[in-house]
């Protein structure tokens, strides 16, 4: 960008001062007395227009048309030597007078990394806070020691540049507490932290304040979501308020959905409402280690209260003979669970030890599985962190498979080869800390130990 329109420097501000971006540039404009001839003009000084990003060439000036010319060209006794002789032709022709003119910019014109690359003490341009994740119409910043002196400048640069959001905070510290919960200030904007946030086709509330979300995994939630098939049974560990539960039961996924925080359990069981995909989805508010340890018993029940889960099907349109093709979509309980989610990747891998004799401290869902003829033995889709030293060599991808794998097949007590996982890197929450899903098909000398 020319530095005509680069933005004002104004550091050591404390609080923001919208009238320091007040600028006036010195342009030409190219007035026309007939705006017929606007477009032939630009088309044949298309190369001397005005071209900045956001900026419209072609402005109103009295009662007609100007084109404004490049920034460069702005010297009102030599323009004439910058533009092509057909536009010179032109402008005699038809009394094209090029004129001086002053264009206003002010705070709007610049986005967020300007006004701060504007604000910030030089020592901290390197780097400029300007991302953040959203939830609704909430911005979710994760600001670094150094920034948060200024962070209500920061929130509120966000808040004034991005109009879908109404409440910019920032995450305090990290997720230490059982609920995965993190204080957070208010930086700028109502302190709402009501939110309905749309993702996988279905609409989420809840309270972001009391509950977790993160909208960077909304990939992860689809490609879970996407493996699922309607009819089986899916058991969600760590459900918080139904990112993965929610919309697979919605497609027809029969879901088990568990969340030791009851909040989450609140908004999840609100959200399978609003969804109308409560007849798919029975939902738990228990330790996960619990949740695992009876997710059997808790399917067996089901299948025996009810058999089948019945959901009115209901047509957008109606035939032309007036009738309607609603009817009632009828699918049966499966007697076992074909996979499980386990999205609490600071330590899933813990919870691993409860799948050691799943299937055999309770004998009515052992002889259940047993005679089931299309039984097959659950997918577990684990969630983790592999982290590794900064000032340690990168290792490789095969590497941290390798040690992904160590630490599951020691929490499950059985040897199975590494061929038998696959790993999906899911993101890099840090540079030297990705997350994986891994997916193993639970063995069956795990399922059924004697313990």
């Amino acid at each position: 960008m020319s530095s005509k329109f680069l933005c004002p420097v104004a550091r050591g501000m404390k609080e923001l001062d919208k009238s320091v971006f007040e600028k006036e540039v010195d342009l030409l404009v190219a007035k026309f007395s007939n705006p017929r001839y606007v477009g032939e003009f630009t088309k044949v000084c298309k190369n001397q227009l005005l071209n900045v990003p956001n900026v419209k060439h072609i402005v109103k000036i009295e009662n007609t048309k100007g084109v404004l010319l490049r920034d460069d060209i702005d010297d009102i006794d030599t323009y004439k030597s910058s533009l092509p002789s057909e536009a010179l032709e032109l402008m005699e022709a038809h009394g094209i007078e090029v004129r001086p003119y002053k264009m206003k910019l002010d705070y709007d014109f610049w986005k967020a990394d300007d006004i701060l690359q504007a604000i910030l003490p030089t020592e901290l341009l390197s780097e400029s806070p300007s991302g953040f994740a959203q939830a609704g119409h909430i911005a979710h910043m994760n600001l670094r020691n150094e920034f948060k002196p200024y962070g209500a400048l920061i929130g509120q640069v966000i808040l004034d540049k991005n109009p879908t959001i109404k409440t910019v905070v920032d995450k305090l510290d990290t997720i230490s507490n059982k609920f995965r919960v993190f204080d957070m200030k208010l930086l700028a904007g109502k302190n709402n932290f009501l939110v309905e946030q749309h993702e996988s086709g279905c609409k989420f509330r809840f309270d972001f304040s009391t509950t977790f979300w993160n909208s960077r995994l909304n990939t992860e939630h689809e490609r879970l979501i996407s493996i699922f098939n309607p009819g089986d049974v899916v058991a969600d560990v760590f459900a918080g308020v139904g990112p993965f539960a929610v919309p697979a039961a919605k497609k027809g996924v029969l879901v088990l959905a568990n969340d030791l925080n009851p909040e989450s359990y609140k908004y999840l069981s609100e959200n399978a409402s609003i969804n109308h995909a409560s007849h798919f989805l029975k939902g738990y508010n228990l330790d996960g280690r619990e949740f695992i340890r009876s997710s059997p018993r808790l399917l067996f029940d089901w299948n025996n209260r009810e058999g089948f889960v019945e959901k009115r099907k209901v047509s957008k349109r109606r035939r032309t003979d007036g009738t309607s093709t609603d009817g009632v979509l009828s699918v049966k309980i499966p007697t076992f669970i074909s996979q499980y989610v386990m999205n609490l990747p600071g330590s899933s891998i813990d919870f691993l030890d409860e799948f050691i004799g799943l299937y055999s401290h309770d004998p009515d869902v052992e002889q259940c599985v047993k005679n089931a003829e299309d039984f097959t033995l659950p997918t577990i889709n684990v969630h983790c962190f592999e982290k590794y030293a900064h000032d340690s060599p990168e290792p490789t991808m095969e590497e941290l498979h390798r040690r992904v794998h160590a630490r599951i097949i020691e929490k499950i007590q059985f040897p199975a080869p590494i061929e038998d996982f696959t790993f999906h890197l899911v993101r890099k929450v840090a540079p030297t800390k990705p997350m994986f899903c891994v997916s193993f098909i639970l063995p069956e000398e795990v399922a059924f130990k004697k313990v």
